[in-house]
């Protein structure tokens, strides 16, 4: 009997559960199969697909992740600025526009002024000082020094005024501080840094460079000066041309004759003086923001430097050989500048058509109030 009841309740379970597999499912169990198999729920939106010109919110949501329309606006500020809250010039752009500079790759404007400079401005430039250094230098041990000791008794003729000789005195100084210092920046890096160290050589770089910022317009003003006293005895005269055909007497040792100034240095006065000095000037006030109503960007400072640095390199090779004359290379040049007067002797060997106006009486002796006039000369020195 007990093994009757037992048949009788497993026929009933497996009866039970064949029902309740036949019985059908939910609706809703069946609308989710029908979703999974033949597309999104009802509602669902898709994102769209990204777009080259989408902005970094659309990107966000097309991709999220993907910052590219953010650093494709870092890459274009240059052409087009950013938006910002920080104030001032350029704070919209973080990489500047493409430009292609003389002799350097199209690249961004920093990077093509680096290359202008580190390829052509540093190399070359010190190149061209070393060589104008080294010309002088073989010059003045194969001719020596111009010029003959000359007699220093007699008249005094005072070939610069007390206010000539502390403009040109002002203009040096600051011209041999501006070179040096600048020399320094230029160079220093590969000259002076490997022996010095970072420390001493960034602090001397820093006090330089706050010297150059200031002594800057000082030698500006100075060179105004020495322009406006200086340009009528160095405008071009006939006579400068026979001087230039033979390059002065300077390798025959025959002293072509000449007024006030000669033509080699009527050429210093308006290629080195006027030209360079007007270059080097106008880019020094732009560097040092001295300029009004001038937007210094980036690429203007850049632009100013090219000029700057490229006339600062001629005008030092041209006045090497100026200060060389002035000092080593002509006997009683220094001398002149420093105490104003020269002797008939001298006047006469060294600018004889100035020495014939001042016999002749076009041309005063004495053209200041300077008391050291009617002191004698010194007897001359033997060389």
């Amino acid at each position: 009997m007990n093994k009757a009841l037992s048949r009788w309740i497993a026929v009933a379970l497996l009866g039970a559960a064949g029902a309740w597999a036949q019985t059908p499912a939910p609706a809703a169990t069946t609308e989710s199969a029908a979703t999974a198999s033949n597309g999104p729920p009802p509602g669902f939106v898709a994102p769209a697909e990204p777009q080259a010109d989408d902005s970094n919110a659309a990107r966000a949501k097309s991709q999220p992740g993907n910052n590219a329309p953010f650093w494709r606006g870092v890459r274009n500020s240059g052409e087009t600025a950013g938006v910002t809250q920080v104030p001032g010039l350029e704070t919209g752009v973080l990489i500047q526009r493409f430009e292609r500079y003389p002799g350097v790759d199209y690249a961004t404007a920093g990077e093509a002024w680096r290359q202008v400079r580190n390829r052509f401005i540093i190399p070359y430039g010190g190149a061209l000082m070393l060589i104008a250094l080294v010309a002088i230098a073989l010059f003045y041990f194969g001719r020596g020094t111009m010029g003959h000791a000359s007699a220093e008794g007699g008249r005094r003729i005072e070939r610069f005024t007390p206010f000539e000789r502390a403009a040109h005195w002002l203009n040096a100084i600051a011209f041999v501080l501006l070179g040096i210092s600048g020399i320094v920046m230029a160079f220093g890096k590969f000259l002076l840094l490997p022996w010095m160290g970072h420390t001493v050589f960034g602090l001397i770089t820093y006090w330089l460079k706050t010297l150059h910022n200031f002594v800057g317009p000082l030698f500006a003003v100075s060179l105004l000066v020495i322009f406006f006293t200086f340009v009528k005895d160095n405008l071009p005269r006939r006579e400068d041309w026979t001087w230039v055909k033979k390059a002065g007497g300077m390798f025959s040792g025959h002293e072509v004759p000449s007024h006030r100034f000669n033509a080699g240095e009527k050429g210093i006065f308006w290629g080195g003086v006027f030209v360079l000095g007007l270059t080097v000037v106008a880019s020094g006030l732009v560097l040092d923001h001295l300029v009004p109503n001038l937007a210094t960007t980036r690429g203007t400072m850049q632009i100013a430097h090219m000029f700057h640095a490229t006339g600062a390199v001629l005008m030092l090779c041209a006045f090497f050989g100026h200060i060389y004359l002035g000092t080593l290379g002509m006997r009683g040049a220094y001398k002149a500048m420093r105490t104003g007067y020269v002797s008939d002797a001298w006047a006469q060997e060294h600018h004889a058509l100035w020495y014939e106006d001042i016999r002749a009486g076009k041309i005063p002796v004495q053209r200041s109030g300077d008391p050291a006039a009617k002191e004698p000369l010194h007897p001359a020195r033997q060389a």
